[in-house]
């Protein structure tokens, strides 16, 4: 009879998938206008059918107790986490809204910053793919507060540990990263 996999498991397989799909060794420049010498494209796990399932599950067992009413940040690294997580609590019987922040108000529609269900007094967790000094998040903080909703905590898939702790816990706000740089062998 085999068992189900741990968290521990769960862990240790997607930093393996970060390690193999996402990690690239090439010049670029981040987001954040620094240069580093490696990439972590954090695109090429979200949505795989080999790691979705278990960041679902990673974000699932990280905010369970969190109380949460919705999940949501940036435009593109929000979506697919936003989106699995939504599904993971949905497969454990809990309600969970999922929306996501655009960087720039579309001219046509509805012309919504906040795209999804964000109500006044929710309590939120805010989630990226990959942080490097916390500056992509800030906007969707900074909309999430607007929209008069309680971030319980801030979280992604990797932190670079180059300032987006520090940032994020500046603000009195929860960072909770999945994976540092140290994990994969770089920090």
């Amino acid at each position: 009879m085999s068992q189900l996999p741990t968290s521990l498991d769960k862990r240790a397989r997607l930093l393996e998938l970060l390690k193999q799909r996402a990690l690239i060794f090439r010049e670029v420049t981040l987001a954040s206008g620094q240069k580093s010498h490696f990439y972590i494209d954090g695109k090429m796990i979200l949505m795989s059918s080999d790691s979705t399932p278990l960041i679902a599950d990673l974000l699932y067992d990280l905010t369970a107790d969190w109380n949460l009413d919705a999940v949501g940040g940036p435009e593109i690294g929000a979506l697919p986490l936003a989106t699995a997580t939504v599904y993971r609590y949905h497969l454990a019987g809990r309600r969970l809204e999922g929306f996501c922040v655009r960087k720039e108000i579309k001219t046509h529609g509805t012309q919504k910053r906040i795209e999804g269900r964000l109500e006044p007094g929710w309590r939120v967790a805010v989630v990226e793919d990959v942080m490097t000094t916390g500056s992509s998040v800030l906007g969707a903080v900074e909309a999430v507060q607007e929209a008069k909703a309680e971030i319980v905590g801030v979280l992604c898939l990797l932190d670079r540990l180059q300032g987006a702790r520090e940032r994020i816990e500046g603000m009195g706000l929860r960072f909770e990263p999945l994976f540092t740089l140290r994990d994969l062998g770089l920090g």
